[in-house]
């Protein structure tokens, strides 16, 4: 069961039927979703996936899946998951655009990171980002994700592959100085 995770700003916690439209008002600003898998869905397809969560994700304890809130408003969607991608689990975070630049992107990987070291007993976390997307990019080199390969995709496009292992200076994964 996907635990519910806080930060000092953000509320993870499992999505709730009455999220649907905030999930597909999410996913359905091509500003965001332009990030997200093979990028803009139908609206059908969202409404399919947010289905999914509830009757295969959560249903069957595959992984752990959260909407992300703050002051009790649904502004992001977050994952660690296990993908053949990478043969391991990956983190997968989207935020609505009022939220960029405000550092809740930074506070959100790292939340999902710690979930993956400390409660998961992970060794290492992966992350695919499109190459052109600089603003993930950078956030996730800036808490210690390393570039290890790329992908090339089908569309020409090439796919960086980033992990990040526990190091002494995470305290437990939370991004806290050793003391």
């Amino acid at each position: 069961m996907t635990p519910t995770l806080r930060t000092e700003r953000l509320l993870l916690e499992p999505y709730a039927p009455e999220d649907e439209e905030d999930f597909i008002a999410l996913f359905q600003d091509t500003r965001v979703s332009r990030w997200m898998g093979d990028g803009p869905a139908s609206e059908a397809d969202d409404r399919a996936l947010f289905g999914r969560i509830f009757t295969k994700v959560y249903a069957r304890a595959l992984f752990d899946v959260w909407a992300v809130r703050r002051d009790g408003l649904l502004i992001g969607h977050a994952e660690i998951k296990p993908t053949d991608v990478v043969a391991g689990h990956e983190i997968i975070y989207a935020l609505a655009p009022t939220a960029w630049g405000s550092g809740l992107g930074t506070e959100l990987a790292r939340a999902i990171l710690a979930h993956g070291f400390d409660t998961l007993g992970l060794t290492e976390v992966h992350a695919t980002v499109a190459a052109s997307n600089e603003a993930s990019l950078t956030l996730l080199d800036r808490i210690g994700f390393e570039h290890v390969r790329d992908i090339q995709e089908d569309d020409g496009s090439t796919t960086h592959v980033l992990t990040r292992r526990p190091t002494a200076t995470d305290g437990q994964g939370r991004g806290r100085p050793p003391r």
